[in-house]
Formats: C-alpha cells, sequence, structure tokens
C-alpha cells in the first residue's frame, strides 16, 4: 500500500522541479491533506484467491 501511495504521490504531486526542501515539504503537506479529504482509497485488482491462482507457481501450497 505504501509504494501505491508513493507512486500516486509522484505522479500528482512530485512530477516538476520543485527549488527547495521548504517548498516540497509545504506541497507534500498540501498533498497529503487533499487526499485525507477526499478519503481516497486504493482499488485492489486482485482478490487473495485471484492472485493465488495468477501466480501459482511462485506460491506454492502445502499439503496437497
Amino acid at each position: 500500500m505504501a509504494e501505491i501511495e508513493i507512486n500516486v504521490m509522484v505522479r500528482q504531486c512530485l512530477n516538476r522541479r520543485i527549488a527547495d526542501i521548504e517548498t516540497m515539504c509545504s506541497q507534500v503537506t498540501a498533498w497529503q491533506a487533499s487526499r485525507d479529504q477526499v478519503k481516497a482509497k486504493i482499488n485492489w485488482q486482485f482478490t487473495t484467491d485471484t492472485a493465488r491462482a495468477k501466480l501459482q507457481r511462485l506460491c506454492p501450497t502445502f499439503g496437497d
């Protein structure tokens, strides 16, 4: 979840040159407040069962 939020922040907030660290901090703080206000959610593409089916060779089951 953290990686998804960082990616969203980079695309929506940090996708330009920012002159100094203070400006960046204020921009990120404003972006975060906006995300919190709209109660942004992550739209998961997989359920656990779907992920297991697609990634079966990477996630072996034991006891079968």
